[in-house]
């Protein structure tokens, strides 16, 4: 990971992504899940962004980039 540096200054820029479907409802699993994974990962990979660590529950998305 880059780290940014300024004459007096370093730091990381790292961030933790929660989504969740409308209502908390327990849709993301099977197919889905793995469909999900793959259209994050894509929309990341475009835009440059390093993907540091994902997870999928049943009801949310958890992902640190």
């Amino acid at each position: 990971m880059d780290k940014n540096t300024l004459s007096h200054t370093t730091w990381e820029c790292k961030y933790h992504i929660v989504f969740a479907p409308k209502y908390r409802r327990q849709v993301i699993y099977g197919n889905i899940k793995a469909d999900v994974a793959n259209i994050l990962s894509t929309l990341c990979k475009r835009k440059g962004v390093e993907i540091i660590e994902a997870e999928c529950c049943s009801d949310h998305i958890h992902m640190f980039v």
